[in-house]
């Protein structure tokens, strides 16, 4: 029977696939020959994902957190749908298998999908590399995101994947209850965003898929070449603004490195990376999608949306659902980040 209480402990851990879940892999995903060794993956913040080595090959588990989580948070069945609709387009994204909604099976709803080789960084100053891969890997991302924001979603099965139009309203209104949902102390500045940011939102924008969270440590790098080969962690995807969905991606120009792995400060020019009016300007042109209108909005709400997404992610570490161990100190950040986007609001930064 599907329930939706979480077990006393967690049922995937570092080890053998328990027998519920290699019934399941066996049963549901195409070609799987077991047995599967689990280990997890370390680094992101929001849904558990865990590497199964099977003799069949290699494949990822990602599923959501245990216990309670938010209203339409950590969405891994959209993520599912979103993946298996992009598979036939130019975006690129890892295969995916099949979704288990039953919370017998590993706890919680997950899906599983190929393992794509690739790396991770998450530092965007990507100090290890080139001056020609730097700009290689950021040309990618930008034509990328461009891609996403190009695709019309009613020809890829997604047109009912979210409203048409409303957008910033709706995310200004999701992101003020998500933070009103995991308020643990005071934080003025997230207080004046939401009295600004309603009173200062643009006229809506064409309807487009948004990623949600695109950036640097949410896409595979092919792992010898300058280049995008997976987008991960559509969790977050949905029909909106692309403005808005670039901006988010953008705000690293306006982030110091020890706030949220920026790149303010940095000498972008010596690094081969391009400056922020340079790579506005590159993503409108290849887009047809231009946001430097309301560039100050835009960049607002992006801050906006993070410093309440960890918050999220603080309020779960006090209530011991955390994915991570680090969600303390990546949740403290939702203060100094709202105090970032109040300087911009006020044209000090």
């Amino acid at each position: 029977m599907t329930g939706v209480s979480a077990p006393t402990r967690d049922p995937l851990s570092d080890g053998p696939a328990p027998p519920a879940l290699e019934a399941w892999l066996t049963a549901n995903v195409a070609g799987y020959q077991g047995p599967a060794t689990l280990d997890k993956i370390s680094g992101g913040q929001s849904n558990p994902t865990f590497r199964a080595t099977a003799p069949s090959g290699r494949y990822v588990i990602r599923r959501k957190p245990l216990g309670e989580t938010l209203p339409s948070a950590h969405a891994v069945d959209r993520e599912f749908r979103v993946l298996s609709a992009l598979a036939a387009t130019d975006v690129p994204v890892p295969p995916v298998h099949a979704l288990c909604e039953d919370h017998d099976v590993a706890g919680q709803m997950f899906y599983v999908m190929d393992m794509v080789p690739g790396r991770v960084f998450w530092d965007p100053r990507l100090e290890e590399l080139t001056t020609a891969e730097r700009g290689g890997i950021f040309a990618s991302m930008n034509e990328t995101i461009a891609a996403i924001h190009r695709i019309d979603p009613a020809a890829v099965g997604l047109d009912d994947f979210g409203r048409h139009g409303g957008y910033l309203e709706r995310q200004i209104s999701r992101w003020t209850r998500q933070y009103r949902a995991s308020e643990t102390g005071p934080n003025p500045a997230m207080e004046d965003l939401i009295a600004w940011l309603p009173e200062n939102k643009p006229a809506e924008g064409e309807t487009r898929l948004v990623h949600g969270d695109y950036r640097l440590d949410n896409v595979l790098i092919h792992p010898t070449e300058p280049r995008i080969v997976a987008v991960l962690d559509w969790e977050l995807s949905t029909l909106g603004d692309p403005r808005a969905d670039f901006a988010y991606h953008a705000m690293t120009w306006r982030f110091a490195p020890d706030l949220f792995r920026g790149l303010e400060g940095a000498d972008l020019n010596a690094l081969g990376i391009p400056s922020e009016d340079e790579y506005v300007a590159r993503y409108a042109e290849a887009s047809g999608f231009d946001p430097r209108g309301d560039w100050t909005f835009f960049l607002a709400l992006s801050m906006f949306r993070i410093a309440a997404i960890v918050q999220g992610i603080a309020k779960r570490a006090l209530d011991g659902t955390a994915a991570n161990a680090d969600a303390a100190a990546v949740g403290a950040k939702a203060l100094p980040i709202a105090e970032r986007a109040r300087e911009i609001i006020e044209g000090r930064g």
